[in-house]
């Protein structure tokens, strides 16, 4: 089944403005969608991303939004929706670090991080979710990390959000899968983005069994499979992609 109004699947990818965002976006532009790139103030990385969806085959539009803002997420998910017909995958992406040990954290470093990595998931799968129960299909990746699952010295924010998306993601994967949806978390390890840029990366290496950062679009051909029929059985499940950390 594909979009009415523009013969193929649609995708709406937040944080699609650079790194794990805008590969995730070529990726699934090879595979047929019609991408929505979602971005917050980077416009310029947004129209990037979306020449890069044109140079790949596909075709799409950019959409201005804050994830962490709950009514201004519903609006433009309402808008896209109205525009597409349907949303039929949604990468959750968007994500930010805001590191510092957590005894000295400041409260707005804590809820910077948990609004936008898992309020943000709560704000974009809703209303994209009541949309794919009434038509009975869709599919929902959230983006994770190695750090909302073993935990990471610096990070007692970051972790507690991408743990948090993953709990949501397993229990929604739950609700939803008699419907006819796929709820999956892909877990990233150390890879090749502006969040590990200041990081020691040769010290890094020492402690992944593949000696070697990963690439955004080893992570993005995961979230493809996800979204694809290949996947028609998987649901529920975290795939971690980090080089045999664990």
């Amino acid at each position: 089944m594909v979009n009415e109004a523009h013969g193929k699947k649609v995708a709406l990818v937040t944080g699609a403005s650079k790194g794990i965002g805008q590969a995730i976006c070529v990726e699934l532009a090879k595979a047929g969608y019609r991408i929505v790139v979602n971005y917050k103030s980077d416009e310029m990385g947004a129209a990037k991303t979306l020449e890069m969806v044109r140079e790949a085959g596909s075709n799409g539009n950019m959409v201005k939004f804050d994830v962490s803002n709950f009514n201004e997420t519903e609006a433009a998910v309402d808008a896209i929706l109205k525009q597409n017909g349907s949303i039929d995958a949604l990468v959750n992406n968007a994500g930010i670090t805001a590191d510092g040990l957590f005894i000295m954290m400041p409260r707005r470093d804590w809820d910077a991080v948990i609004d936008i990595s898992l309020s943000g998931f709560y704000n974009v799968t809703k209303p994209v979710l009541e949309k794919m129960i009434r038509l009975k299909r869709g599919t929902v990746v959230s983006i994770a990390s190695v750090a909302g699952l073993l935990g990471n010295r610096g990070q007692a924010n970051y972790s507690a959000a991408k743990a948090g998306l993953i709990g949501a993601s397993r229990s929604v994967a739950a609700e939803v899968a008699r419907l006819g949806i796929r709820v999956n978390v892909v877990a990233p390890g150390l890879i090749e983005t502006d969040m590990i840029k200041d990081a020691p990366v040769e010290n890094i290496k020492t402690i992944i069994p593949m000696a070697r950062i990963g690439k955004p679009q080893e992570v993005a051909r995961v979230v493809r499979f996800l979204c694809s029929r290949d996947a028609s059985y998987v649901t529920g499940q975290v795939i971690s992609v980090n080089g045999g950390m664990f």
